[in-house]
């Protein structure tokens, strides 16, 4: 996830459409009660609201008001009032939205930190969002601005420039192609094996590429990171359940080429602009075999 900020002509209708979605986000938790963080709301009222029309006063018992949770107040407030918007399209980020609807409050892993990470954490609200950043600086500017979000500094050891070689190596050998094997000790050069302990031990409903920054030759690819998401996802222990993985700006060669061989084309679900969605089952109690990545 890159820090470049965007300025598009439509900045008023995407800056709206922002604050829907939190407004969204709330008329699910207010009225549904689907999070199970809901004890973290304030209790309804129980005063009698008391209605004149004409000459007829109805009365209505128990009428609830619930409090706006301070994290989604902040998070309606910031996206109404910033000039900065996220590097996603309305339409990109609707893509994730619709899932998060459904599957939210759930833990949501997310490769790259930027200005919409405040948007992804609020609308999982209740759910666990952390974010992988490669920029410690970065973080540091972030943490001063929202110091709720969880974030953690990641190294990559390659170069989109090794994006040939390591697709090659990937097809070679078999250790790549082994679910079995827990990332933190595989052989496979595609494994990130020194992230926190949170990512391995955690079983994650949906998954974002989106770092690391990966737009010219010298700087650190997406490969690991799109192979690494997939493994996470195939090695996930409920095996009833599928893992939503997100990869971002798949115009660019190396997320397009990594993403169909590693989340797979058979997989995918949707593409909406530089977005593609992945729905990848669990290998596990599939019957799929570990050394068979794709249908």
């Amino acid at each position: 996830m890159t820090t470049n900020l965007s300025f598009p002509i439509t900045l008023k209708h995407i800056l709206s459409s922002l604050a829907t979605l939190v407004l969204i986000t709330l008329y699910f938790i207010t009225r549904t009660g689907f999070s199970p963080s809901s004890s973290s709301i304030q209790p309804p009222d129980n005063n009698t609201l008391r209605i004149s029309n004409s000459s007829t006063v109805q009365s209505q018992e128990s009428a609830k008001c619930s409090k706006i949770p301070p994290s989604l107040a902040d998070a309606l407030i910031h996206y109404a009032s910033s000039n900065v918007t996220p590097q996603q399209t309305h339409s990109e980020i609707s893509v994730t939205k619709k899932v998060l609807v459904k599957k939210s409050p759930c833990n949501f892993l997310v490769f790259g930190l930027g200005h919409d990470s405040f948007m992804w954490s609020t609308l999982n609200y209740g759910g666990r969002t952390i974010f992988l950043e490669e920029n410690e600086s970065w973080i540091r500017q972030i943490a001063e601005k929202f110091p709720s979000l969880e974030s953690y500094h990641v190294q990559y050891n390659t170069k989109v420039r090794d994006a040939a070689a390591l697709m090659a190596v990937a097809k070679e050998r078999e250790e790549c192609r082994s679910v079995s094997t827990d990332l933190r000790v595989s052989a496979c050069e595609l494994a990130l094996k020194g992230l926190p302990e949170v990512v391995y031990e955690t079983e994650w409903d949906l998954i974002m590429v989106d770092a690391p920054t990966g737009f010219h030759e010298e700087a650190p690819g997406r490969m690991t990171a799109l192979y690494t998401a997939g493994m996470i996802a195939r090695r996930r222990k409920d095996g009833g359940e599928t893992t939503d993985v997100f990869v971002h700006d798949v115009d660019r060669k190396v997320e397009d080429e990594f993403s169909m061989a590693f989340l797979c084309r058979d997989y995918m679900t949707e593409q909406e602009g530089r977005l593609r969605h992945f729905t990848v089952p669990s290998h596990r109690n599939y019957g799929i075999s570990g050394g068979k990545l794709c249908p």
